[in-house]
């Protein structure tokens, strides 16, 4: 995946108009993500931080995806809980996992979420 490709996808799935399939509508919708959609999420934003880690700026369509998928999915997700939305097991780690990597991008260090939950910056 190059840099143009994982722009669009992020912008893509943070979008609740235009993609019934976008993640933040899935969620909206009480709805799982689609196989393989967290996984190509988390693979856009590595290659988005690679592209941008020595980058002052950041273009606001690109940021503002970046936060919606770093905050409104978590949101989702426990008021979705709240209703009793039985989320797939891993779901809650897996938008943690995207808010880290949002994260990143903005500051610039790679950082994680190991098995155990403690926080690991990667430099």
């Amino acid at each position: 995946m190059n840099y143009e490709t994982a722009r669009k996808l992020l912008i893509d799935q943070a979008k609740t108009e235009d993609n019934p399939d976008a993640l933040l509508n899935r969620l909206q919708q009480g709805k799982p993500p689609v196989p393989g959609q967290i996984t190509s999420i988390l693979l856009g934003l590595k290659v988005v931080f690679e592209a941008l880690k020595e980058a002052h700026s950041l273009d606001r369509e690109l940021a503002f995806a970046l936060y919606q998928l770093a905050t409104k999915a978590q949101q989702l997700f426990v008021a979705g809980r709240k209703i009793g939305i039985d989320w797939p097991p891993l779901l809650k780690e897996d938008l943690l996992r995207i808010s880290l990597a949002a994260e990143s991008i903005f500051s610039g260090t790679w950082q994680t979420l190991p098995p155990g939950g403690r926080l690991v910056n990667e430099g």
